[in-house]
């Protein structure tokens, strides 16, 4: 399978992909020679410890998008990428996890035809997916979460509505194991546009908080707007320089314990 991947420059000014630290580097799995993974429209970085992706970057071009069907599309590992490496149906069986999209599946479904159709079945690629309760986009404040790609090119003057976005799971030493796999509790998105030719990019971070016992429930979701520096504190990866210059929240926003998670798209700084 060859597909051109993230395009850096798909904005029409450099915003390339993140840098894994040398941790991160180290227990990323490596094909052809590069932890960098890609795919139709989106491209990521895999950890061999958690067998999830630990950053994904696509583009949208909003312009162009297809409604296309997501039916009779099975998820599947890649294998181009030994099997002990990711996270399979294994997980999902009988219970309330979602296998959930990193990089939306909607969101990759643009350009003619036939590239969309790939992108669309590429996105059900085990390595873009991740264990979410299910109503995870729904839960979190109305689809919050689920609404911010929508959000920037719906508010937001986005020149030729294109977007590049950055997202994965927070790998935190205590999530909670449940057959096996540690299941994320958070997760984080970067979502970068251009407006009147400056380039701006606005964070997010996502908690889930999941209670797993006999029965898988879920407690309470949350969304915040957070500095880019502030996720990578929290992540094996360092964003580019020309990112962190076009933070909307470069500001420090307040400390985790102010914080206030966001209500509404309102909310939001772009």
């Amino acid at each position: 399978m060859t597909s051109a991947g993230f395009d850096a420059k798909f904005l029409g000014t450099t915003a390339g992909i993140p840098v894994l630290t040398e941790p991160g580097a180290a227990d990323a799995v490596e094909l052809d020679g590069s932890t960098t993974i890609d795919y139709t429209h989106f491209s990521l970085a895999m950890s061999k410890s958690r067998k999830f992706a630990s950053w994904v970057a696509w583009n949208i071009d909003g312009g162009e998008m297809k409604a296309l069907s997501r039916s009779n599309i099975p998820f599947v590992k890649d294998k181009r990428i030994p099997a002990e490496f990711q996270t399979g149906d294994e997980l999902y069986r009988d219970n309330r996890l979602d296998r959930g999209h990193l990089a939306r599946r909607a969101d990759l479904c643009w350009g003619p035809k036939t590239e969309a159709q790939k992108a669309n079945r590429d996105s059900f690629f085990f390595t873009n997916i991740t264990p979410q309760m299910d109503d995870f986009n729904q839960s979190t404040k109305e689809g919050l979460w689920g609404r911010l790609e929508d959000a920037v090119l719906a508010d937001v003057d986005v020149d030729n509505l294109k977007v590049s976005v950055y997202g994965g799971p927070v790998f935190n030493a205590d999530d909670r194991v449940f057959r096996s796999v540690a299941i994320p509790r958070e997760f984080y998105k970067a979502i970068a546009f251009v407006v009147d030719g400056e380039l701006r990019c606005s964070a997010f971070l996502l908690t889930q908080n999941i209670i797993l016992a006999e029965a898988l429930d879920l407690d309470e979701f949350r969304v915040f707007q957070v500095s880019l520096t502030e996720l990578e504190k929290r992540v094996s990866l360092t964003f580019p320089a020309e990112l962190h210059a076009a933070d909307t929240a470069s500001v420090q926003l307040l400390d985790e314990t102010e914080r206030k998670p966001l209500n509404s798209l309102a909310d939001i700084r772009w």
